[in-house]
């Protein structure tokens, strides 16, 4: 268990998915009181959705961590956060149905989340994703479940795995060549536009809030880069591009 002799434990959680559904991962990450990554652990899961990758993320830190220490458990998933905090008493009282009288999506990990949450302290914290200085226990989790994702292999601290690399965020150079049009550079097409925007490396802010191909939504003001299906995080934009 993690977590023993300790006052209170911060720690992030993340999952990624590679097309929504697509190759899936989950990682999870516990900080000294320095914030400094100390122990982690990440997972593949096949072909999945990102709602379950982020469970996944969440159901696996639970259970690594010592129930009787306090934790703040900060995550960029709005759904995993929402259904644990706000929507799962009612979805109990109505017998694992939504209002709508619906069955509760991937009800099989919120009743696993629910047991672990059940008895121990535990302080819930929303950090924006893929923010420039944004939260460093988060970036460290998200990069840790995308690798997952992508590689298909578990990793962490208990294995002897180095650090996760940083997302992907530059075409390779002959996708960049392959996606040149005559008379133009690979960087010359306009936000939002044809071919030629797919294989640059530019990264711009969001004017609008929107949703990456990838499933999760970025706010304005975030940085973005066009995919060949369109704009979204930078790190999915070397792996939608892949699969076009």
């Amino acid at each position: 268990m993690i977590g023993r002799m300790l006052e209170r434990v911060v720690a992030a959680c993340d999952g990624a998915s590679k097309g929504n559904p697509g190759p899936a991962g989950w990682a999870w990450v516990v900080a000294e009181d320095d914030e400094t990554p100390s122990r982690w652990e990440a997972g593949p899961l096949g072909r999945a959705t990102n709602n379950i990758a982020e469970l996944t993320a969440l159901e696996k830190l639970l259970a690594a961590t010592d129930p009787d220490v306090p934790i703040e458990i900060r995550m960029d998933s709005q759904y995993a956060m929402k259904a644990v905090t706000t929507w799962l008493p009612g979805w109990k009282r109505n017998g694992w149905r939504t209002a709508a009288g619906k069955p509760v999506a991937n009800q099989e990990l919120v009743v696993r989340i629910d047991e672990l949450l059940t008895g121990r302290e535990v302080e819930f914290r929303y950090v924006p994703a893929h923010q420039v200085d944004g939260d460093r226990l988060n970036d460290f989790a998200d990069r840790a479940a995308s690798q997952a994702a992508v590689v298909q292999e578990p990793a962490g601290s208990d294995l002897g795995s180095p650090e996760p690399p940083p997302a992907p965020d530059v075409v390779p150079a002959a996708r960049r060549t392959a996606a040149k049009r005559p008379g133009k550079s690979a960087g010359s097409g306009k936000p939002g536009g044809g071919r030629a925007g797919s294989g640059s490396s530019r990264t711009i802010k969001a004017k609008f809030p929107g949703r990456c191909v990838c499933g999760r939504p970025y706010a304005a003001g975030e940085p973005i880069a066009k995919n060949d299906q369109g704009w979204g995080h930078p790190d999915c934009r070397t792996a939608a591009a892949g699969t076009a």
